[in-house]
């Protein structure tokens, strides 16, 4: 872009410019560099079409790249920042599960709603049973949420299938809301939820079925797959041999694990070069550091506070301690109509510093770039920085650490994805 071209978009007074940026690094945000990025006080970010062009000062700022067509938009007393990145969610899905948890405050357990056929598969029923077009009005309401909170691109989980035909539904039905809405969707595979209620007591045998005549199909619609090792679900070493297929055949990997138990997940999956361990509330300091090696620092640690806050449980993910292992941490909501029926990832947010010891700058680091790591868009996502896509967030606060102070509020003011105001 020759440097005399006047800029499309300019932001312009704004009282901070969080951008998340720093020394060049081929690894996510991991230690004291969570915290070490750079903020721009009175700064300004410009950008050509769907592109940031620069971003700096406005003691820096050039003029004369200002002409008649450019879109200016004053930030003043104004934190701007990269748009958030959505990086576990369970977007597609049927229905919702109200009725459960009136049934949870009124002292049911889990266990009795599962034996009475409720818990994730009345969810895949409903979800087998919806058409396509009401699953589709679904997710782009969904994504109107999503967007209203400053999220720009977003992880969607398939999960609520369990066959071969809805899970290839979901997949369908998540591309067709990528392209009908501003908020980017990167889709990833997640059959292996639980054991399909036809599999029954037979979760390696369900496996098998999703390894040979599944996952050949969903190459092309998936970039990722994930399964979920935990008990009542899928043992480590059922898990291990699923992903190593899942790669055989070019998928990058995701886990959920430790969410309930300490079974190894998390490391398995590193060691197989996974993308990402996510929920980790049982993974260990030591386990963490383990992670951190087995990973190269590559394997993203994705946090989920508002899961034990909405099921109400005590035990958190170490964030802190995660953190101090070197091991990189994400934040992410991950909205699903069981676990945690919220998009609010601001909430997220403020949970992980309430309850994770997280700082309120490690804390926005995980919501950005390390979060576009966990589903490998950091090279186009995450930080305001030359060159990468021109999603940018206006917020109503003039300072970073009002963002977990303000708890539940949106702080959101105006959105702008690929350089346009949505």
């Amino acid at each position: 872009m020759p440097a005399t071209q006047p800029y499309s978009l300019l932001i312009r007074n704004a009282a901070q410019v969080l951008t998340l940026a720093g020394p060049a690094t081929d690894k996510p945000l991991a230690g004291a560099a969570m915290h070490q990025w750079r903020i721009l006080d009175l700064g300004y970010v410009a950008c050509h079409g769907s592109t940031i062009a620069a971003v700096g000062a406005m003691a820096e700022l050039d003029e004369a790249l200002i002409g008649p067509e450019t879109r200016v938009i004053d930030a003043t007393g104004r934190v701007v920042m990269p748009g958030l990145v959505e990086c576990h969610t369970h977007l597609v899905f049927g229905g919702n599960r109200a009725d459960e948890f009136q049934r949870k405050l009124q002292g049911e357990s889990y266990l009795d709603i599962l034996a009475s056929g409720g818990g994730i598969l009345s969810t895949v029923r409903k979800t087998r049973a919806a058409c396509d077009d009401e699953l589709l009005a679904h997710a782009l309401h969904h994504l109107e949420g999503f967007r209203r909170y400053g999220v720009t691109t977003l992880e969607a989980k398939t999960g609520y299938g369990l066959d071969k035909e809805t899970e290839l539904r979901l997949l369908r039905v998540a591309r067709q809301a990528g392209q009908q809405q501003p908020v980017r969707i990167v889709s990833t595979f997640l059959g292996a939820h639980v054991p399909g209620p036809e599999y029954k007591g037979r979760p390696a045998e369900y496996l098998d079925y999703l390894a040979t005549e599944v996952l050949p199909e969903v190459r092309g619609a998936a970039e990722f797959v994930d399964v979920f090792c935990e008990e009542g679900a899928f043992g480590v070493e059922e898990a291990r041999r699923y992903l190593q297929r899942a790669r055989h055949l070019g998928f990058k990997l995701k886990i959920h694990a430790e969410q309930l138990h300490d079974l190894g997940g998390c490391l398995m999956a590193a060691e197989l070069g996974a993308t990402s361990v996510d929920h980790c509330d049982y993974l260990t300091p030591a386990g963490a550091a383990q992670v951190a090696a087995a990973g190269q620092g590559r394997t993203v640690a994705v946090l989920l506070p508002l899961v034990p806050l909405f099921l109400r449980q005590e035990k958190y993910a170490p964030g802190r301690q995660f953190i101090d292992a070197a091991l990189p941490v994400a934040i992410s909501t991950d909205f699903n109509p069981g676990s945690c029926p919220s998009k609010n990832l601001w909430l997220a947010l403020q949970v992980a510093c309430l309850k994770m010891g997280m700082t309120p700058l490690e804390a926005l680091a995980a919501v950005t770039l390390n979060a576009a790591w966990a589903i490998d868009r950091q090279h186009d996502c995450g930080s305001l920085e030359p060159g990468k896509r021109a999603d940018v967030l206006l917020l109503h606060v003039p300072d970073y650490r009002e963002l977990p102070y303000w708890l539940g509020e949106n702080p959101v003011a105006q959105v702008i994805i690929g350089g346009e105001l949505v």
